[in-house]
């Protein structure tokens, strides 16, 4: 398998890249920032080769840790390599902290990517980049989704406003109570 490139850029464009080296051009798919990387022409990558029936394609990367995150993207279910590009260009330390946080929101955002998707991803990756949050499956109050509309309609960032509302106890409290309870944490 061809797992390092080292080459000339010929040509790229729309996250295809035709790298010559030893004098066969090869194409390649790679995120921004692997294509920022090119320096006089010439580019270093780290590949993937993904090989089915009707195709083989190669993916770059920048780093070997790009690569790892890459791979392990490519083993849930239903994350296929182009998506697994598209979120490793994301860069890895916010993908890290997104699944240790079991951050649904940040992983929906992305094309393609619905709430089962991104709590898979989540679940199956916590415990290879551990998980410092526990995802909550359980469907929220009226209460709690009442605050949070309400909240994100001043400004507020969603993550941490779910973080805030999930530390509140709701139970007794009206979407009214609740925004002005979380308004208190929030402005801190």
């Amino acid at each position: 398998m061809i797992a390092y490139l080292q080459g000339s850029v010929k040509t790229y464009a729309d996250y295809i890249i035709v790298i010559t080296s030893g004098g066969v051009g090869y194409k390649v798919f790679a995120g921004n920032r692997a294509l920022s990387q090119i320096k006089d022409g010439q580019i270093q990558l780290f590949t993937y080769a993904h090989i089915r029936e009707d195709r083989q394609e190669l993916y770059g990367l920048a780093s070997e840790s790009d690569l790892q995150l890459f791979e392990m993207l490519l083993s849930v279910s239903g994350c296929g390599p182009k998506m697994a590009l598209t979120l490793t260009d994301a860069g890895a330390a916010r993908i890290i902290e997104a699944i240790q946080q079991a951050d649904v929101t940040y992983f929906t955002s992305f094309p393609r990517v619905g709430k089962k998707l991104a709590q898979k991803l989540i679940i199956e990756l916590k415990n290879k980049l551990g998980g410092l949050t526990e995802l909550d499956l359980a469907p929220k109050s009226e209460t709690y989704e009442d605050a949070l509309a309400g909240l994100l309609t001043l400004g507020f960032d969603e993550p941490n406003v779910r973080k805030v509302l999930n530390d509140l106890d709701l139970a007794n409290m009206d979407a009214a109570a609740a925004i002005k309870a979380a308004l208190g944490k929030l402005k801190k």
